[in-house]
């Protein structure tokens, strides 16, 4: 199976927390925190359509100002959420800047902030047309759970304690749609476009007898011919289970986490988890509010998730990395046997 998210931690298992993951089948990407993020690339950062942030202390929120100086002066929209009063501290950050000349960008740039509530998320909005003044409408909707939702993927959300509100992600494919290339050859069709539509028209469940134009070789000439949706789907798409990736860092170790994050991340292909202390520095991490790398790999196994990868590690372990880890895969692997 070809994966649809494609991950990659920017800094590391020991520098800030952010994560990216490009999705190569709408040409875009979604980022986890916002920590240093300089070396991403401008194109990388350019395909940001949506960045979820757990919490806003400063190696999770730093890279904000950053990544807005790229966007500045491009046509694009993107979608912020964070924990309550995100809102409020987005607005303060823009406000730190004058932006007297900003209307003379030609194109505009608008940002949606959603602020997740226990009960509700709140959006707002802010554009560069606007020299980033908050508008005064705001959308407020019942919480259940999904923060984002579209028709090929959906991010989750649940709360932590790190003394104060923090939130863990998940993100879910609705399903992955691999193209069986053999069949394709047999109805004599061409690769192209059309195939992200057919993609599309699957995951928006439209019905079989929908049409699709699709190119095709007719006598040494390139045609465009209808097909439904029925037929192709049945043929050429092979349909399985969605990729799901997990995020979960800075937060406490107690019953009430426990049971949030393995009820947010279970059956994950990939979790990206904090491990900032080793197991007997536990006074420490109970302090600091942050899990262990033993208490790390236990939350994976307990969740059954196929594969952990450690990070958000404390940098006073840049010389025994190797015992964190171990620690960490360790415990993943004991409650993965206790669970089965």
């Amino acid at each position: 199976m070809n994966p649809s998210f494609h991950p990659q931690l920017v800094n590391g298992p020991l520098g800030d927390p952010a994560l990216y993951i490009e999705m190569k089948f709408a040409r875009r990407a979604v980022l986890f925190d916002l920590g240093e993020i300089r070396s991403l690339s401008p194109r990388q950062l350019l395909k940001i359509s949506h960045v979820f942030i757990s919490h806003t202390h400063m190696d999770h929120f730093i890279g904000f100002d950053h990544l807005l100086r790229i966007l500045l002066g491009r046509n694009k929209k993107v979608h912020f959420f964070g924990p309550p009063n995100f809102i409020n501290q987005l607005e303060n950050k823009l406000a730190a800047y004058s932006w007297n000349l900003i209307k003379n960008y030609p194109c505009p740039l608008d940002l949606f902030l959603t602020e997740v509530h226990p009960s509700h998320l709140i959006t707002a909005q802010v554009r560069s047309s606007q020299a980033f003044k908050m508008e005064l409408d705001r959308e407020t909707k019942p919480f259940d759970g999904i923060v984002h939702e579209e028709w090929s993927f959906l991010v989750r959300a649940a709360f932590l304690d790190h003394k104060i509100p923090c939130l863990a992600f998940a993100l879910e494919e609705q399903a992955h749609l691999n193209i069986i290339k053999t069949e394709l050859d047999r109805m004599g069709l061409t690769k192209g476009r059309w195939l992200q539509d057919l993609k599309e028209a699957v995951w928006k469940k439209e019905k079989d007898d929908f049409l699709l134009q699709v190119p095709a070789y007719r006598d040494g000439k390139l045609l465009e011919q209808p097909h439904s949706l029925g037929a192709l789907r049945n043929r050429i798409l092979k349909i399985t289970p969605g990729q799901k990736i997990g995020y979960v860092v800075d937060t406490i170790y107690n019953q009430q986490t426990r049971e949030a994050i393995r009820s947010l991340i279970c059956g994950a292909d990939q979790l990206f988890i904090e491990a900032a202390f080793l197991d007997k520095e536990g006074r420490r991490a109970r302090e600091k509010n942050h899990l262990t790398a033993r208490q790390a790999g236990i939350l994976a196994g307990e969740a059954g998730v196929k594969r952990m990868i450690p990070f958000h590690i404390s940098p006073k372990y840049s010389h025994n990395f190797d015992q964190v880890l171990e620690e960490a895969y360790s415990a993943f692997k004991q409650s993965s046997k206790k669970k089965s």
